[in-house]
C-alpha cells in the first residue's frame, strides 16, 4: 500500500487512521466536508510531505471517485449523527460502495459490535451469531448485508469492528470521549452505563495500527475482523487513572435509563443510546484469536498509558 484515502479524516477514527498511515510514510489523501477540521487535523499532524487534504462529501460518489483515482485502499471511517442512523447509515455506505465498484478499489469499513446483538459466546468471534435485538443493531446488520452484496463486484471490501474505544481523537460518537474530556478540563463528567461493570475499550492509536495492517493484506478482504482492545476494565478504574493523570477530581455521574432519557430531553442523542445499554451490563468481549492467527499480536497499550496520553493530549488543545 503506497497511497490511501481515508474518508471521515477528521473524526475519531478518521484521525488515527490518517495519523497511522501518515506515519508509515504511505502518501494519504484526508477526505473531509469541512476545510477549517482538514486545517486543523493537518496542523496537529504537522502538515507532513505525504499528507493531502481533499473537500469533499462522501455521500456524493463523484466526490470520492474523482479524489480516490490513483489510491491502492479507501478507509470508510466517515459516520452519521447517533440519531440519524436509521435514515442515513447505508445511503452513506452505498455512496462509498458505488465510487469503490466504478474504481475496482480495495474498501476498509470501520463499524463496531451492534450486529452480534446479546453476547452468545464468552469471547466473540468473527462467527458469533447475528441477531441485533435493537433498532441499531439491525440497521448495522442491514448495513453489512449491503456492504458484502452480489450489487459489488469490483470492489473488495472488508469489515473491522471496534469495542467502545478511546484515544486523544475520540469525540462525543464514543461512550468515553465526552467523559475524558470533561475530567481533563476540570468538570462534572457523565458516564454512561455501570461504572462498576468492566467493559472492553480499544485505544484508538492501537485500533488504527491493525487496521493499517490488516489493509495492507490482499486474504484479509472478503471477511469481518474483530478489533480487540487490550483487556476489561471498570468504569471506577477508568475515573480513577483519568483524575489521576488530570490532577483533578470533580463529580463523575453514571447514567442510566432514567438519566439518559432526562439528559435526552436537551440532548437528542443522549435518548437514543437508551437501548444500548444492554452492552455496558452485559458486554461483549471480542476474541483476538482470528487476528493473532492470520496477523500477528495485538497492539495493546495499558489502560494506565492509553488513558494518561489522551487526558494530556486532551489538555494540550
Amino acid at each position: 500500500m503506497k497511497r490511501a484515502i481515508v474518508i471521515g479524516a477528521t473524526g475519531g477514527t478518521g484521525e488515527a487512521i490518517t495519523r497511522e498511515l501518515v506515519k508509515q510514510g504511505i502518501h494519504t489523501i484526508a477526505l473531509g466536508r469541512s476545510r477549517s477540521k482538514l486545517e486543523q487535523l493537518g496542523r496537529k499532524l504537522g502538515s507532513p510531505a505525504c499528507l493531502e487534504m481533499v473537500l469533499g462529501d462522501a455521500m456524493h460518489p463523484d466526490d470520492l471517485i474523482e479524489a480516490a483515482r490513483d489510491v491502492d485502499v479507501m478507509f470508510h471511517c466517515a459516520n452519521v449523527p447517533y440519531q440519524d442512523m436509521e435514515t442515513r447509515l447505508i445511503p452513506l455506505g452505498e455512496s462509498v460502495m458505488k465510487a469503490a465498484e466504478y474504481l475496482g478499489k480495495k474498501l476498509v469499513v470501520i463499524d463496531g459490535i451492534y450486529p452480534y446483538g446479546r453476547r452468545q459466546m464468552n469471547e466473540v468471534t468473527e462467527e458469533h451469531p447475528k441477531q441485533p435485538h435493537t433498532r441499531k443493531g439491525k440497521t448495522r446488520l442491514a448495513y453489512e448485508q449491503m456492504l458484502f452484496s452480489d450489487r459489488w463486484s469490483r470492489a473488495q471490501v472488508m469489515i473491522v469492528r471496534l469495542p467502545d474505544y478511546y484515544g486523544p481523537s475520540a469525540n462525543e460518537a464514543s461512550y468515553l470521549g465526552s467523559t475524558l474530556e470533561a475530567i481533563a478540563k476540570g468538570k462534572m463528567a457523565f458516564f454512561i452505563g455501570n461504572m462498576k461493570v468492566a467493559r472492553e475499550y480499544v485505544y484508538l492509536p492501537d485500533a488504527a495500527d491493525m487496521v493499517v495492517k490488516l489493509a495492507g493484506r490482499d486474504s484479509a478482504y472478503g471477511q469481518n475482523w474483530n478489533i480487540p482492545g487490550s483487556g476489561l476494565i471498570s468504569g471506577q478504574d477508568i475515573v480513577r487513572i483519568a483524575q489521576k493523570a488530570a490532577g483533578r477530581t470533580k463529580p463523575v455521574i453514571a447514567l442510566g435509563k432514567v438519566g439518559l432519557t432526562l439528559l435526552g430531553l436537551g440532548v437528542p442523542v443522549m435518548k437514543e443510546v437508551v437501548e444500548m445499554l444492554y452492552l455496558t451490563e452485559e458486554p461483549l468481549i471480542l476474541s483476538r484469536r482470528k487476528y493473532e492467527e492470520q496477523i500477528g499480536p495485538i497492539t495493546a497499550t495499558s489502560f494506565e498509558e492509553g488513558i494518561t496520553k489522551t487526558i494530556q493530549a486532551i489538555q494540550e488543545i
